[in-house]
């Protein structure tokens, strides 16, 4: 635990109150153990039943970066001094590894499992009988946790602190480009899939024998594709369609061989292949303007002007995610307007202008918010950013803690070390890369 005598004391009428973290999953549980080595009071509210509930349902996909780039520091020095013994530092594990390897373990630590409220979503965060109209007073005030149940009974907490780590997997972007849904999306969400569906096992009868269209040009959409030409092996009468926006695809392959994660560099390598061989269709710069049924009850897709995609069963859209905001209405957070993550770390993520290096150092600091002790973190801090890695996440709760506690120098001390990607904004193979900015992608993959 941190020893800094010179650390300012909270305000008599917030220093005995919990910190609050929201959601449990890596980031905000790692969050948590950062406050119990710092002997503060965490109090982790999950909406989901169990640690990890998002990361459940991506269980089946395997992460491109291996355990040495997944595991916290402190949070493994809890658990070691519990018997846990760590994975192979070079295995990359899915997201069922993640679950049970680091998760769960975490979760059921003696010194945290009493910290966690399950089943507890949260609504709102407000100062108590404040709203960010008023200015007096407000950093002596407690935040007010408003929190409902499965029952819908809801709950009020009062802290000193919120960490809040929810991430952005259950607010998935729609497939319209505008950032609304189009036309007919909302009214046949019963055949798109958001997000990663497990179409080999779980998922299989909806996909198995169909016409499948996906939409999104990330590595979301590469997981997909690649599970469903393994569908069509079994399942010859699986027709996989892809559709992206861009205008030119060489891109969004990534770097191949000159990748530093190996496997993510694999990812993209195998899907030109099939994108190259013609066992994938693929249409770009498709931009969806609305979603009907045909004749027979199979969905159309209307693209600008004259572009249809005829006849699918299913779509798939991996178009990315964004924050829930909502919850944090009360509170005066500053965004950036475009990325909607904190205004000093939004220059260093934006991806109009950084695709590879390294991910710039931060925490503390470039996640302050004119609120005091309000922050963001983890993947919800990356606002609509398709930039992260966990790693990042780590790093940003061990600097938000120590500041929190007054340990300003552990605060503004960088301690991480990423991997460079070594691959740049150009398809010229001679092309040297720029240094200094963000390029992890989501760690998500299917090797």
């Amino acid at each position: 635990m941190s020893t800094n005598s010179h650390r300012p004391r909270p305000p008599a009428s917030t220093s005995s109150l919990p910190v609050a973290v929201i959601g449990a999953g890596p980031i905000g549980l790692v969050a948590a153990a950062h406050l119990l080595e710092a002997g503060e009071t965490p109090l982790l509210f999950e909406a989901g039943p169990t640690v990890g509930t998002s990361v459940r349902e991506w269980s089946h996909v395997r992460l491109f970066s291996p355990w040495k780039y997944l595991i916290d520091p402190v949070a493994a020095g809890l658990l070691q001094r519990q018997g846990w013994a760590r994975p192979d530092p070079e295995h990359l594990p899915t997201g069922r590894e993640l679950v049970e390897v680091l998760l769960e373990p975490l979760g059921d630590h003696p010194a945290l499992r009493p910290h966690i409220r399950f089943r507890r979503t949260v609504v709102g965060v407000s100062r108590q009988g404040m709203d960010k109209v008023k200015n007096s007073g407000r950093s002596d005030t407690p935040f007010q946790v408003i929190t409902r149940g499965a029952d819908g009974i809801t709950e009020r907490c009062l802290v000193r602190a919120v960490i809040d780590a929810s991430g952005t997997w259950t607010t998935p972007n729609p497939i319209g480009a505008g950032g609304l849904p189009v036309p007919g999306e909302q009214e046949h969400d019963d055949r798109i899939d958001y997000g990663i569906p497990d179409v080999l096992a779980r998922d299989r009868e909806e996909y198995a024998g169909r016409r499948i269209l996906v939409i999104g040009s990330g590595h979301s959409a590469f997981n997909v594709i690649l599970d469903l030409v393994r569908l069509r092996e079994a399942e010859p009468t699986t027709e996989v369609l892809w559709a992206v926006r861009r205008d030119e695809p060489g891109l969004m392959f990534g770097g191949g061989t000159r990748d530093a994660l190996p496997a993510r560099g694999k990812l993209g390598a195998r899907l030109k292949g099939l994108v190259d061989s013609g066992q994938v269709a693929f249409v770009t710069s498709f931009r969806t303007q609305s979603v009907h049924t045909d004749g027979d009850g199979r969905l159309e897709i209307q693209g600008e002007g004259d572009r249809l995609i005829r006849s699918v069963d299913r779509i798939v859209a991996t178009t990315g995610f964004r924050p829930d905001l909502s919850l944090l209405r009360e509170l005066r957070i500053e965004l950036d307007p475009s990325l909607e993550a904190p205004v000093r770390l939004a220059p260093m993520i934006d991806p109009n202008l950084h695709s590879c290096g390294t991910v710039r150092p931060h925490g503390y600091e470039e996640l302050k918010h004119p609120e005091p002790d309000a922050y963001v973190v983890g993947m919800k801090s990356y606002g609509r950013a398709p930039t992260f890695l966990m790693l990042t996440g780590y790093e940003q709760v061990r600097s938000v803690v120590a500041g929190l506690t007054g340990d300003m120098a552990s605060a503004r001390e960088v301690r991480l070390t990423l991997p460079e990607t070594g691959v740049c904004s150009s398809d010229l193979p001679e092309a040297g890369c720029c240094g200094g900015t963000a390029s992890a992608s989501r760690e998500l993959l299917r090797t």
